[in-house]
């Protein structure tokens, strides 16, 4: 007698072997359905989160930045609305528009006033704090406060600081025989004014991102360098600049980009022509006065776009300098 084998079919009986067993069809389905959607959730998941983000740029930024260019194009104003097409009339106004001129003049200039000793007080003070010294947490926390005060604040009372008649500041220099100064009558004493009101709240900022930095050099460096006789001063030079030296381009663009949008500061100092003979008005100022005080909707969105796009070329020059630093 030949025993079969346990599950084994009895010999001829071929449709039992044929047969699949119960449920096999039924598993493979659920599986093929759950891989599916195992894709498809490893697919499209990543954009569901990201897509609010790119729906409110595209309501909030887009659309008004295209919007913008449109409306340029047009003789547009607040009451009358939309007067009708006049091609590139406003930006050949633009091009031979004093005004303008002035305003980016000023821009610039206060930029250079503002901007070139807030860095270098910002990389005096990171270099500073990456020293061991006492409560240097408390101190690397002190810099963010000015950057957290509102801005309007800080503005009113600088505005005040630099009053003709009962300002601080005047106060001060006549203990050492100097006459008050009108600090919004003359060109470049309205940008000091307004310079000081921007280091006083940016140069925190500036000095935390170069001190991230800073930590992020080997202190192996320093301490064969210290070896070698090194001075603490050559090392700064030598070691702290060139190894910085794209966190120091990045802050002087972004700076210059935050530059061309200054529009609270000088607005509080004085108002929103920028003195008697626009002598702070910044482009900002200017697009805000075309637009809202004139009521030229069209000449101030040529001037934005104008603004954007200078804009645009400065962003592009930080990443043409920083390509070429890291591949130095």
């Amino acid at each position: 007698m030949t025993l079969l084998r346990r599950g084994a079919a009895p010999p001829g009986d071929k449709e039992a072997t044929s047969l699949p067993r119960p449920g096999n069809d039924a598993v493979t389905e659920r599986e093929r359905r759950q891989i599916f959607w195992t894709r498809m959730d490893l697919r499209v998941t990543p954009y569901l989160f990201i897509a609010p983000f790119f729906i409110l740029f595209a309501i909030f930024g887009l659309f008004p930045l295209l919007y913008t260019v449109w409306v340029s194009l047009h003789d547009w104003t607040l009451l009358g609305g939309n007067q009708g097409f006049n091609w590139f009339a406003h930006y050949t106004r633009l091009v031979q528009d004093a005004k303008f001129w002035n305003s980016l003049y000023n821009t610039f200039g206060i930029f250079v006033v503002a901007v070139v000793p807030q860095l270098l007080l910002a990389m005096y003070l990171a270099d500073t704090l990456s020293r061991r010294i006492r409560a240097v947490n408390f101190f690397r926390m002190g810099l963010l406060l000015p950057y957290l005060t509102s801005i309007a604040a800080v503005a009113i009372v600088f505005s005040q600081l630099f009053g003709t008649q009962f300002g601080l500041i005047n106060y001060v220099l006549g203990f050492f025989g100097i006459d008050p100064i009108n600090w919004q009558a003359g060109r470049f004493s309205s940008w000091v004014a307004i310079a000081v009101m921007i280091d006083w709240r940016w140069t925190g900022y500036n000095a935390l991102i170069y001190l991230a930095a800073m930590s992020a050099i080997p202190r192996e460096i320093y301490e064969a360098a210290a070896i070698d006789g090194a001075s603490r001063m050559r090392q700064f030079w030598q070691i702290t600049i060139p190894m910085l030296r794209p966190t120091i381009i990045f802050t002087v663009i972004v700076s210059t980009i935050g530059q061309m949008q200054l529009f609270t500061e000088p607005v509080i100092f004085g108002d929103v022509a920028g003195g008697t003979q626009g002598q702070f008005q910044t482009t900002m100022m200017l697009i805000f006065e075309e637009a809202f005080r004139f009521n030229n909707y069209g000449y101030g969105s040529a001037i934005a776009w104008t603004l954007f796009m200078i804009i645009v070329v400065l962003s592009a020059l930080n990443a043409l300098l920083t390509s070429k630093i890291k591949g130095a």
